[in-house]
């Protein structure tokens, strides 16, 4: 239960600042995590990780 309320606040915080498609890259890496997919873990991780870096 405790996974699944931390789990909650985190797609908060991330829809709030990075909207829809950070939600998109949580719930791919988490889905990847939790079924031991190494291609939705990378999907999720790399979607973040374009969000996050600024462009240049």
């Amino acid at each position: 239960m405790p996974f699944a309320l931390a789990l909650a606040a985190l797609e908060q915080l991330v829809e709030s600042r990075y909207g829809l498609i950070g939600v998109f890259g949580v719930i791919m890496l988490t889905v990847g995590y939790h079924e031991r997919n190494a291609t939705y873990s990378s999907i999720g991780a790399l979607v973040l990780t374009l969000l996050i870096l600024p462009m240049a």
